[in-house]
């Protein structure tokens, strides 16, 4: 794991002594909570501890007990492997004629997601409930818990991959610049000179028989990416043949983490737990370029499964208010190299997760409950994709849902130079 810069400014997670006695009459996960919204937050890098996460080990331990446990139900495959030669696995349950493809851990210190989806896997694949059932009759889930276990090893948000390892593989590609998303430099505390790496969430293209072209570098945030790196090809050849097996995916999700101090808009005292979306892409109707995807892309379905998301968390937080803490992530996104753009552009429903703090500012703090948000959004999606009940819901409460409100924290840089915390963090 990299050393990563320490803070003076550190989070300050406890204030029990101005707490203790209302924390006292409260339950223990209310009380929890308490502390976490009563807070100061710093966005600055520190090294914390992620041991209780799963790692690419146990993920491959715990993936061949659900597919023991599960009788025939959960089909564990090998698709790859990653630049450093690790595995990348896929869990497929159910036989619908609907097809969902759920990912996580494209970002390696975006980890919640991960534990969210192996729990998932174990309920539907074992449990004897109507439900369970439903599911496995109407849908076709496939999971692919941890894309990125090179960056999950190293705890950061690009993979392990060299501009040389690029052009070796691409030859095409000698003598043009490098990618804008190859990493060379600090960010969010992890030193990439040493290590150089991807943002491979910026390395998906909306035609799945792209192959690179010298002269589609060094591109921008706004333009599609070119299939680079093993891990990004990995899941769009499992989309690939999932659209060739059922004509089109249904739902594609992708679960990230986005910032820890973002606040409530109307509360400035809470923390956002989860902001979601369904719009990554401007209208490709009216996008020079992009005019050939405009037929199936279908952004009031996927409004209307973040809704279906949303309305669940809803539903959990008359027992735990924190999961009712909850937004849409900035609806000015227009990121086609992205996978969830690019498979939106292809037809599918798409939603975001983007998860209370990454691992350099939470580490594993309210770990369970995080991951409970992410638990609890997928369920209440897939049942109301497995029972028909997204069809019926409107769009429009889609629009309905808060904005994300500003970004309360500080950085180290910031304290010392007294600038203002409210600024863009790397997410997405």
């Amino acid at each position: 794991m990299p050393v990563r810069r320490r803070s003076a400014a550190l989070i300050a997670f406890s204030t029990l002594t101005l707490l203790g006695s209302t924390l006292s009459a409260l339950p223990a996960h209310a009380a929890q909570d308490q502390v976490m919204l009563a807070t100061t937050c710093s966005e600055a890098p520190r090294d914390l501890p992620v041991n209780q996460f799963t790692d690419h080990r146990e993920l491959g331990v715990e993936l061949d007990r659900i597919e023991r446990a599960a009788d025939g139900r959960v089909e564990v495959e090998q698709l790859g492997h990653s630049n450093r030669g690790r595995a990348i696995w896929s869990a497929r349950v159910g036989t619908g004629r609907k097809a969902v493809l759920l990912t996580s851990e494209i970002h390696g210190n975006e980890k919640t997601g991960t534990d969210a989806l192996l729990q998932l896997l174990d309920w539907v694949g074992t449990s004897e409930s109507a439900k369970a059932r439903r599911w496995r009759d109407e849908l076709t889930i496939v999971a692919i818990p941890k894309m990125n276990p090179d960056g999950a090893e190293l705890d950061r948000r690009g993979n392990d991959m060299t501009w040389q390892e690029v052009t070796a593989r691409f030859p095409q590609l000698r003598g043009s610049q490098p990618a804008w998303n190859y990493y060379t430099r600090s960010l969010q505390g992890d030193d990439y000179a040493a290590r150089p790496g991807f943002d491979i969430n910026r390395d998906y293209h909306p035609d799945l028989d792209y192959v690179p072209r010298a002269q589609d570098f060094p591109g921008t945030s706004a333009q599609t990416g070119w299939y680079l790196s093993p891990e990004t090809r990995a899941v769009r050849d499992v989309y690939r043949g999932l659209t060739a097996e059922f004509g089109e995916v249904d739902t594609y999700v992708d679960l990230h983490h986005q910032g820890a101090c973002y606040v409530m808009p109307d509360e400035p005292d809470e923390f956002v737990t989860l902001s979601i979306s369904g719009r990554f892409v401007d209208d490709p109707a009216t996008t020079p370029g992009f005019e050939e995807y405009a037929d199936r892309y279908d952004l009031d379905y996927s409004k209307r499964l973040n809704v279906a998301v949303n309305n669940a968390l809803q539903a959990a937080a008359a027992n735990r208010p924190a999961f009712g803490n909850v937004t849409l992530y900035p609806q000015d996104t227009n990121l086609p190299g992205t996978g969830l753009g690019s498979f939106a552009l292809n037809g599918s429903g798409a939603v975001l997760f983007e998860v209370r703090g990454q691992t350099q500012t939470l580490g594993q703090q309210h770990r369970a409950m995080l991951t409970r948000s992410v638990y609890i959004g997928l369920d209440g999606m897939l049942s109301s994709i497995a029972s028909g009940q997204v069809d019926r819901l409107d769009p429009a409460d889609y629009d309905r849902i808060p904005p994300r409100g500003p970004n309360i924290g500080t950085s180290a840089e910031d304290a010392e130079r007294g600038a203002d915390p409210r600024r863009d963090v790397l997410e997405n």
